[in-house]
């Protein structure tokens, strides 16, 4: 296969990649305190391909990793004092399954049957000193922007912010979760996050750069589809001479 092939064919690759990506972003862009996914290219050469001496060896674009945008969303009010949207860095820490801790950005929450704070797939919001939070009534709860959480003027506990130095040891878990990738990914107190009541943290995807991207993805696909029939009708071409020269 000649170099104009091999590297309009790893551009397609690297675009069904990225459009995966972008594919699950779209999806999830009225997904509260959802991170949309980005990608990193890089170059990759076949070492039975890679010649120095050629400036003809087939390079292929490749997409080297996925990784997660955590900007902030936009903060949209509700008016359901169970609502809680982070501002600056930092999660929510729930019960996931089997009690493990999973950290959240999506706070749309509610009071479960038994009193107590959940989100919406039934997980346990967390307090710092390791419990869950439980109410004492049917009664508002009321958050302030440290976490605390009170009812009646009588204090419930303080809710458990949490960030990590480095966003690489979180993976994605669904599309609102994520989960230390190793056991001693150790989380610190998110100091700089406060918490406003009664509303929810946006999407950071984007629905129309999504689209726009979504627009150019398609643009580059068209492209490296023309440029891998010219490469084929080039080698046509090249054998139907070589034919020609040898008859």
């Amino acid at each position: 296969m000649d170099p104009l092939t091999i590297t309009a064919a790893g551009g397609l690759q690297a675009r069904m990649d990225s459009l995966d990506m972008l594919a699950n972003n779209l999806a999830n862009t009225s997904t509260g305190g959802y991170k949309a996914d980005r990608e990193f290219y890089s170059t990759y050469v076949a070492p039975e391909l890679a010649d120095t001496d050629n400036p003809l060896t087939a390079v292929s674009p490749v997409v080297e990793k996925p990784w997660t945008d955590f900007s902030q969303g936009v903060l949209q009010a509700t008016g359901n004092n169970t609502d809680l949207a982070l501002n600056g860095p930092g999660f929510f820490t729930v019960n996931g399954p089997g009690g493990a801790p999973l950290y959240t950005r999506n706070g749309n929450f509610h009071i479960s049957s038994n009193g107590t704070l959940v989100t919406a797939e039934g997980y346990p919001v967390r307090l710092t000193n390791d419990k869950t939070l439980q109410v004492q009534s049917t009664d508002p709860i009321v958050v302030n922007p440290e976490g605390e959480v009170s009812q009646n003027g009588a204090t419930l506990g303080q809710l458990e912010l949490v960030n990590f130095q480095s966003p690489s040891e979180l993976t994605k878990t669904g599309s609102a979760y994520f989960r230390a990738t190793n056991s001693k990914a150790g989380s610190i107190p998110a100091d700089e996050a406060t918490i406003s009541q009664g509303k929810l943290e946006g999407s950071n995807a984007g629905g129309a750069q999504g689209t726009v991207r979504l627009v150019t993805l398609l643009r580059h696909f068209d492209m490296l589809q023309r440029a891998i029939k010219i490469g084929s009708e080039m080698n046509r071409q090249a054998i139907e001479q070589v034919a020609k020269t040898g008859s």
